[in-house]
């Protein structure tokens, strides 16, 4: 690392899973260089508006190569190499480029379609990292002291949609404004992620839970187990009316336990996700993917969890500043986004 000319750093979720969030700042501080997320992330590893992250890696072998050119080392830690959900063929790495994984994983070391892998725990190699670039004074050609110039990234101002639907970007930007900063968001919305990204702002350790297999049917018992193993602190299940479907009788146990849950419901009347996927493998017309007439708010209150449809930005925002005790659901007609 110490003689790399462009190094990268690729964190998978294995490093917030084993408590290893502020270490790895650290280690990317000291570092300098671009900091990127393993495709199909399942947990957040580094926080997303640092100067330094790029964002998560596309699930595609030809972008990820893409990402990468320029840079003669990468240092993938906590991840497998690499999970590929969208075929997108081409060349794993750009020519003169170095893969190293570290992963306690010996199985996802094996499948690696290239570089070298060592079997190992990831907080050892980050502590020998640490303390070896601070004994040489080592930093990457980047430069560290200038990594973190200007602090974190501002957000930008959410688009607005014309008709009754908001814009997914509006509902993230008023969770972002309206929850606490140390919210842990339950997320299974899979149409929505890049708005996701565009304007969360997550700096905490175990802020962020997504589905890492791509499946759906996760995120509301996700997110009732989150809050119960966190009694402490807010959790909030981001949940689109496609996932929700698989995992509905999760409401049942919040209201049961009356965890102090608040479920988002992005209401868009069709399976979002698999309308774009189908698009990019050439089926734009596949049947049975639209949902239009589900009434989330009926079924929860069937399940014993209050709920209440919302309309507009400002009674988005008052909903959520409010704080119950409880479970609840708040229903929001969004407009169709893709992933990317």
């Amino acid at each position: 690392m110490a003689g790399a000319r462009r190094p990268a750093l690729v964190l998978g979720g294995d490093i917030d899973a084993d408590g290893l969030f502020e270490e790895a700042v650290r280690l990317a501080e000291r570092l300098g260089g671009p900091v990127w997320a393993a495709p199909s992330l399942f947990r957040l590893p580094f926080p997303n508006r640092h100067p330094q992250f790029r964002g998560v890696l596309p699930a595609g072998i030809e972008p990820v190569c893409r990402a990468f050119e320029g840079h003669d080392l990468v240092l993938v830690l906590g991840a497998p190499v690499f999970r590929y959900h969208e075929y997108l063929p081409g060349r794993y790495l750009p020519e003169g480029t170095r893969l190293v994984q570290v992963t306690q994983d010996a199985s996802a070391a094996a499948r690696a379609p290239m570089g070298e892998a060592l079997v190992a725990d990831p907080a050892a190699v980050i502590e020998l990292l640490l303390k070896t670039l601070a004994a040489t004074g080592a930093t990457a050609a980047t430069g560290a002291s200038g990594a973190t110039a200007g602090g974190y990234r501002p957000v930008p101002a959410p688009p607005a949609v014309d008709g009754p639907r908001l814009h997914p970007e509006e509902v993230f930007a008023a969770l972002r404004d309206e929850q606490p900063a140390d919210t842990a968001y339950v997320v299974e919305s899979t149409s929505t992620n890049a708005a996701w990204w565009r304007q969360m702002d997550l700096r905490r350790p175990g802020s962020y839970y997504f589905p890492a297999a791509g499946g759906l049917g996760f995120g509301l018992r996700g997110a009732v187990g989150v809050a119960l193993a966190q009694p402490g602190r807010p959790v909030v299940g981001v949940i689109g009316d496609g996932s929700a479907n698989y995992g509905i009788t999760a409401l049942w146990t919040a209201a049961r336990h009356r965890v102090p849950l608040t479920v988002v419901l992005l209401r868009n009347g069709t399976y979002g996700a698999l309308r774009w996927f189908g698009g990019l493998l050439g089926v734009p017309d596949a049947p049975g993917l639209d949902i239009p007439g589900l009434d989330f708010t009926r079924i929860a209150q069937g399940y014993g969890v209050p709920a209440r449809h919302v309309d507009g930005v400002e009674e988005l925002r008052a909903v959520l500043a409010e704080r119950p005790d409880g479970p609840r659901l708040v229903q929001v007609d969004t407009a169709l986004t893709t992933p990317s």
